[in-house]
């Protein structure tokens, strides 16, 4: 299971213990598959997968990557020799 330690997002640690509450239920699904995509990739690039919309962030994200969850909102991580990190449920273009 994904270190919960490694990911930033409260409402998705929240997820992963298994309290969907601050997550937006419509989502559920979409999150669950991401989460358990991670748990089981050793690298990044094992989340191209149809559906995902996976894809390396540039510019003053270089180094994250981005899933595609919902309109805006994307799981962002980082990746480091022991996996993802920094794992975010974000609306970065909001921001």
């Amino acid at each position: 299971m994904l270190d919960v330690r490694r990911i930033r997002s409260t409402a998705l640690k929240r997820f992963a213990r298994g309290d969907p509450s601050k997550v937006n239920p419509q989502w559920h699904r979409k999150v669950k598959r991401i989460l358990a995509a991670l748990n089981v990739a050793t690298h990044p690039t094992e989340l191209d997968v149809p559906g995902f919309g996976f894809h390396p962030l540039t510019g003053d994200r270089k180094g994250s990557y981005s899933v595609w969850v919902t309109g805006n909102w994307r799981v962002t991580l980082q990746w480091d020799d022991d996996g993802p990190l920094a794992v975010d449920l974000e609306d970065y273009h909001g921001k």
